[in-house]
């Protein structure tokens, strides 16, 4: 399974997230990631620590492990 697939208007890529445990917690890391530019959506599962993020491109990983990591948790690296 690859961690990010393209369409011609948006990259979706799925991180791994450690220390979610439960629906706060996936709140507040998509309100950080959400918070990035050009990021469409955002879904996080608790149980996997998955991360699922839409963007209108790729985006930058140190970005996306500074707005996990202001969330309180710890980005692990893609899925």
């Amino acid at each position: 399974m690859t961690a990010q697939t393209e369409t011609p208007d948006t990259v979706t890529t799925v991180y791994k997230v450690s220390g979610m445990s439960c629906g706060h917690c996936e709140g507040s890391v998509s309100a950080e990631i959400s918070g990035l530019p050009g990021v469409s959506s955002v879904k996080a599962v608790a149980s996997t620590g998955d991360v699922t993020v839409t963007s209108a491109a790729p985006l930058d990983e140190e970005a996306v492990r500074a707005a996990v990591d202001e969330a309180g948790f710890e980005l692990v690296g893609r899925a």
